[in-house]
């Protein structure tokens, strides 16, 4: 019933909520036959749904590249994770990984559930690693590197200042973001952005990551992990975990607030980044998990819940960012639509609201100059009036049809 449930509340979702179901399922049956190929995308698939639905769209090629990048990333960053493994011996293996992806016995139990599977049988990802072409392979171990070199600096340092947030957001997610940039140019198919603009694409994303776990990661055990820089924090708390606790509400909140608008200073850069793709399927592989960062910190802002339990996009609504983005105007309706969002949720007594005010409008005005967003379009990602019940329940029979007809074709 939960997939009903959300399409009677939120009827404009079931179409592109099918259609991803539909997608989801094709993926499972596509799976390769060979052992490292076939465990590398039902890894994908298990340690992340949406990042596997984008990324079947691409070329065969590219579409190796990037899965094995991302798996070796994803299993570095189980590794500096895993609060349970002492430094002395956890700072050499981050600081050599970009070694141990060529060695094909290598591997090295920590993580828990579907990360732990991925560290006990790394040999099958070092194994399709080996199989990429020579610049794809000198792309992933040279981020790889700098990447494990970056996080083994952090497992010794604390995040201070915001100059240190930007330094490890850069070592954790920028250099992702320059990395797929090498793989898209090794592709052939597009020129090799700025790294500055590669950063950003990075940062954006890593930071409302770090602003919407908040909760998981204060409550990491054995040990919290703290990302939010203390320069912001320690203007509103003497401890950063001082904001789960209820007396601490106000004070926490326009930390979180002040957090959302450090983030929305990448904005405009990854806007210019997605401008400049060419390939349909890399535009759409970037602009998608975009878009839902600034729908995510739209949803944080000024949202005690961050500091209570787990806040993100309905299903719903992820299915139709998916589902409807194709083109750099979809992109700016996007962009438009959350900040709008987001801006109706200023209080005008935070200590930060014309700052982030500012910062909106800097968004709104570089979506706006496109052209490209007509008055009409700016409302896409809104709820709609309900309709009709029965014509619902008519919509629910026809699109389940045509979903049963397709999972269970011969």
């Amino acid at each position: 019933m939960g997939m009903i449930g959300a399409a009677m509340e939120n009827p404009s979702d079931l179409y592109a909520l099918v259609k991803l179901k539909v997608a989801s399922e094709r993926i499972k049956r596509q799976i390769p036959a060979d052992p490292n190929w076939g465990f590398s995308y039902a890894m994908l698939q298990r340690v992340s749904r949406s990042f596997a639905l984008v990324i079947q769209q691409l070329g065969p090629d590219l579409r190796n590249a990037i899965c094995i990048f991302y798996l070796v990333l994803r299993a570095l960053d189980t590794v500096e994770d895993d609060t349970s493994i002492p430094s002395e011996i956890k700072v050499p293996i981050l600081q050599a990984f970009h070694r141990h992806i060529y060695d094909r016995n290598w591997h090295f139990s920590c993580g828990t559930k579907n990360y732990k599977v991925l560290m006990d049988k790394f040999h099958h990802v070092s194994t399709a690693f080996l199989e990429l072409g020579e610049s794809y392979q000198e792309a992933i171990e040279d981020i790889t590197k700098r990447m494990g070199e970056g996080m083994a600096k952090f497992i010794c340092k604390e995040v201070e200042t915001v100059d240190d947030y930007d330094e490890y957001c850069h070592y954790v997610a920028g250099l992702v973001g320059l990395g797929l940039s090498k793989l898209f140019h090794a592709s052939g198919t597009e020129d090799l952005a700025p790294d500055s603009l590669s950063n950003s694409m990075g940062l954006f994303l890593q930071k409302t990551n770090i602003i919407r776990d908040y909760l998981e990661d204060i409550n990491e055990i054995p040990k919290s992990r703290m990302f939010w820089p203390r320069e912001i924090w320690n203007k509103y708390a003497s401890k950063l975990e001082d904001f789960k606790y209820e007396e601490n509400s106000v004070k926490a909140v326009q930390c979180l607030n002040d957090m959302v608008t450090n983030a929305l200073i990448h904005a405009e850069d990854c806007l210019v980044y997605m401008a400049a793709l060419k390939d349909p399927a890399i535009f759409r592989f970037c602009a998608i998990p975009q878009i839902m960062a600034i729908g995510t910190l739209a949803l944080c802002y000024n949202n005690l819940e961050v500091f209570r339990g787990v806040v993100k996009m309905r299903r719903g609504l992820t299915a139709r960012v998916i589902d409807q983005t194709k083109t750099m105007s979809d992109v700016y309706v996007g962009f438009l639509g959350f900040s709008s969002m987001l801006k109706s949720k200023i209080d005008e007594n935070d200590p930060n609201a014309a700052l982030t005010r500012k910062r909106i409008e800097a968004i709104e005005k570089a979506c706006t100059s496109s052209g490209l967003v007509s008055e009409r379009d700016r409302d896409i990602y809104k709820s709609r009036p309900r309709n009709n019940s029965m014509m619902i329940m008519v919509m629910i029979v026809l699109l389940l049809s045509i979903l049963f007809a397709v999972l269970f074709r011969k």
